[in-house]
Parts: C-alpha cells; structure tokens; sequence
C-alpha cells in the first residue's frame, strides 16, 4: 500500500500539464489561483483532474515543497 501511495505522489510531481496557458509545467509549478480557477469551474474528467484536484489540495494547505523534491527535471 504504502509503495503504491509512493509511486502516485512520484506520478503526481512529474506530471505535466498537457494543455493550455501553463502547458508543459509541472502541475506543483501551476499557480495557485489557476488551480483555484479549475476548483471553481470544475476538474477535467479522468486521471488529470485527479492530479489537478489533489494539486489543488496539497497547494492550498501549503504542503507543495513535500512533493518537488520527487520532482525529476
């Protein structure tokens, strides 16, 4: 379970965003309010809104700097 938990957060720090203003960052480079804007409006369908939304979360509650030293640039 906890390998498991570990490759998503590693999934979720390398994940780019595919589309838009912002494509090609990391989704814990977005800003904040473009993460607010997608909470507002409502999160894409499917495995990118997921990320988007946990982002969003771990965003929020200050807790990004946990997940950019998993970030491979």
């Amino acid at each position: 379970m906890l390998a498991d938990n570990r490759a998503e957060l590693i999934k979720l720090a390398n994940m780019k965003m595919p589309f838009g203003k912002y494509q090609g960052r990391f989704l814990v480079d977005l800003p904040e309010p473009y993460l607010v804007w997608y909470r507002n409006k409502g999160f894409p369908k499917g495995k990118l809104g997921e990320q988007l939304q946990i982002m969003y979360d771990i965003k929020v509650n200050g807790l990004e700097d946990l997940i950019r030293p998993l970030v491979r640039r």
